[in-house]
């Protein structure tokens, strides 16, 4: 029985640095924005990581819609 193709591609977990690359902003720049919880994080023990979801959900709200 495998894993369901979409549910493992909507919770993929991506490092800091990856994360960063596709928001386009610095590892800086998101560690403190999780530092102050404007994103949602998963701790494995010391390492950190944001599920595709909530880069997903980043790149939403900051969408400002054309006129």
């Amino acid at each position: 029985m495998g894993l369901n193709t979409d549910w493992t591609n909507r919770h993929q977990l991506k490092t800091v640095r990856q994360a960063s690359r596709l928001l386009e902003i610095s590892p800086h720049t998101l560690r403190a924005w999780i530092a102050v919880r404007k994103v949602g994080v998963v701790r494995l023990g010391r390492a950190v990581r944001i599920p595709l979801t909530e880069i997903e959900r980043l790149i939403e709200r900051g969408q400002i819609p054309a006129r």
